[in-house]
């Protein structure tokens, strides 16, 4: 009997260490929770990516998931014995971060063998890892392979993989020969990092997403997202650093030396799931004519509130009016959109239309309305005025968004990302044929929103301003 209470109490020392050692369980649960954190490791796309600040728990969620992958515990995915890789930028950098970060979240007893490339087998934390094989809950084993950037491409050849995470940017050429790795296992890809580098090959292909790959899937997170921050630790560190370095260092944006045109735009609050709008929503369609460039039309709705959404789009090259028209009128009958007693469909479009082109003795406006389109050629072009209308429906003065994109809008939500100011004062002319019919939809509109900000104004804030007016009038 003193025998078996010793084996009991034995047994529940070692649950206790156990436990103590089990931060895998600790990850992510309580009652604070890091929710972008748990919306990675939700996403079922196959190359998935967070951009964040530092110390926004970007590593902490990459390490996690190689840990859930190699146990075949994930919560939200199919789960088998996996092979896999880390990807870090250097051997330094693995020892120190991704590889300090699983050894942290695999339980001891979890690890069947674990062999180094350089440093002491009895002393994996401070040496550099070459791979870890994990026991998983389905009695076999599961390997973790570490690679550094610095390797060079050909270290990275020949394997077949179930996943690669990227600690950090790679090289364009490893992170296409890491993908042949995953192919034939249908696997996945991922990568945490902090954008440093400017606008390199990760934000044309993940961020703007180029090719508009349906498998490709990102998640921005900044020190506010991270509920285990101090607040005051930010406050101080916010005030400490430019603004420049507060865009990539806290926010985890992609910046650029002349920097974002609208940097208000945020996909998260200003992209949604596309829904059946009201025919009383229905306002107008605006048109950037182009025959070799890309002609971009965008169809506009407004609620009652005065909010504006992008609800469908049509945006090719190459293709003449008669084209552009049909496809209009196509997805005008999908949306079952408003048109004239005499059966017209209505638009704005740039003033450029009225000139006649080289192909045709008629205009693009001629041209449209013998297609059954009439176009309006009288908009506002004045581009620093537009600019600003477009920022104040993005966020007004209390911080609100009036302007909201339907996801299937792909060309317009690339080009609010990609718009970016030049050295002389002026956005760079280039993959802006969106932003010009968006501009000139809510030029159109701009008098509706000053008045719906009026109204939010209090009647002492009123007769000051006719004061300052009354004023003003006196002076002049």
């Amino acid at each position: 009997m003193n025998n078996e209470l010793k084996r009991l109490r034995l047994i529940e020392k070692e649950m206790v260490k156990r436990d103590k050692c089990d931060y895998l369980k600790k990850y992510n649960c309580g009652k604070v929770i890091h929710q972008k954190q748990i919306n990675f490791h939700k996403c079922n796309c196959k190359n998935r990516w967070v951009f964040g600040g530092n110390r926004t728990g970007k590593t902490e969620c990459g390490a996690v998931e190689v840990v859930y992958l190699a146990r075949g515990i994930h919560p939200f995915k199919e789960n088998k014995p996996c092979d896999g890789w880390v990807v870090s930028l250097s051997k330094q950098v693995q020892r120190d971060v991704a590889q300090s970060k699983i050894l942290h979240y695999l339980r001891p007893d979890w690890i069947d063998k674990i062999v180094v490339s350089s440093g002491s087998q009895d002393s994996p934390e401070s040496s550099v890892i070459d791979f870890i094989l994990v026991k998983n809950v389905f009695g076999s084993l599961s390997k973790i392979g570490f690679k550094s950037c610095d390797q060079g491409r050909e270290k990275f050849q020949g394997s077949s993989l179930d996943y690669v995470w990227f600690d950090e940017e790679p090289p364009s050429e490893i992170y296409q020969e890491c993908r042949m790795r995953v192919l034939d296992r249908c696997g996945q890809v991922f990568g945490t990092m902090t954008p440093l580098k400017g606008l390199t090959w990760v934000y044309n292909h993940i961020y703007l997403n180029e090719f508009n790959d349906p498998e490709v899937w990102y998640e921005e997170i900044e020190w506010a997202d991270n509920p285990f921050l101090n607040k005051k630790e930010i406050e101080a560190l916010t005030l400490s650093l430019s603004e420049e370095e507060l865009e990539s260092r806290r926010y985890g944006k992609f910046i650029q030396a002349g920097g974002m045109v609208y940097p208000e735009f945020n996909p998260q609050v200003h992209v949604i799931e596309p829904f059946e709008i009201p025919f009383d929503w229905q306002d107008n369609i605006s048109i950037d004519p182009g025959l070799k460039n890309p002609l971009s039309a965008h169809w506009y709705a407004v609620d009652f509130d005065g909010n504006v959404y992008v609800v469908a789009e049509h945006f090719q090259a190459g293709v003449e009016v008669s084209e552009h028209a049909r496809k209009i009128k196509e997805i005008c009958r999908k949306l079952n959109w408003k048109v004239l007693s005499n059966g017209m469909i209505t638009a704005l479009i740039d003033s450029a239309a009225q000139q006649r082109t080289l192909a045709s003795s008629k205009s693009v406006v001629d041209l449209f309305y013998n297609e059954g389109i009439l176009v309006n050629p009288k908009v506002n072009k004045d581009l620093f005025s537009g600019i600003s209308v477009v920022k104040r429906y993005l966020k007004d003065g209390e911080g609100k968004a009036h302007l909201f994109i339907f996801k299937n809008c792909v060309n317009l939500i690339s080009e609010l990302k990609s718009y970016w100011w030049g050295n002389d004062d002026a956005p760079i002319k280039r993959d802006d044929h969106c932003l010009d019919e968006l501009r000139y939809y809510l030029m159109s509109r701009q008098n509706l929103l000053t008045k719906k900000e009026d109204s939010h104004k209090n009647l002492i804030q009123k007769n000051k301003e006719k004061m300052i007016k009354k004023l003003k009038n006196k002076v002049i």
